[in-house]
């Protein structure tokens, strides 16, 4: 059976000890062996996996993992409102960054300018996976703060 690709799903089953309807890390060359991970932290609305993870004992249960586009930054290609009572707009070519809950539920932030520097807020708003197909990826290059030069 071929796996799906590493990446980031939501659980539409119960999967070992995982509950249905759960945001994991699928990884499928781990060690011992293929495995879902589950988010023990959020840093800057970024979820961080546990190191150990639970073996998929049953290569069939992949059938109940949903891929989800990657945590990160994504243009707005067409403009769209959060939710059904259109609480926020997002407009055409608007900066946003998509992270998730523990449910999997995809929630956008939207980066401000400050000072010259992007200020990634700690809240955002909840949405649904419709609104994807009205986002595009951005490729943003991630260093840490204490590699960064001296400026």
């Amino acid at each position: 059976m071929q796996l799906p690709p590493c990446g980031l799903y939501r659980t539409n089953g119960p999967i070992g000890s995982v509950e249905p309807g759960r945001l994991v890390y699928f990884h499928n060359h781990g060690n011992p062996g293929p495995g879902l991970y589950r988010p023990k932290e959020w840093r800057f609305n970024r979820a961080q996996f546990e190191e150990n993870g639970q073996i998929l004992d049953d290569p069939g249960l992949v059938r109940l993992l949903e891929p989800l586009p990657p945590e990160g930054f994504y243009r707005v290609a067409e403009s769209f409102h959060c939710c059904e009572k259109q609480c926020r707009l997002f407009e055409q070519d608007a900066l946003l960054q998509l992270g998730y809950n523990a449910d999997a539920e995809p929630i956008l932030f939207v980066p401000e300018l400050v000072d010259s520097m992007f200020a990634i807020p700690a809240k955002g708003w909840k949405t649904t996976p419709e609104v994807f197909s009205k986002m595009q990826g951005l490729r943003v290059p991630v260093t840490k703060r204490d590699t960064l030069p001296p400026q």
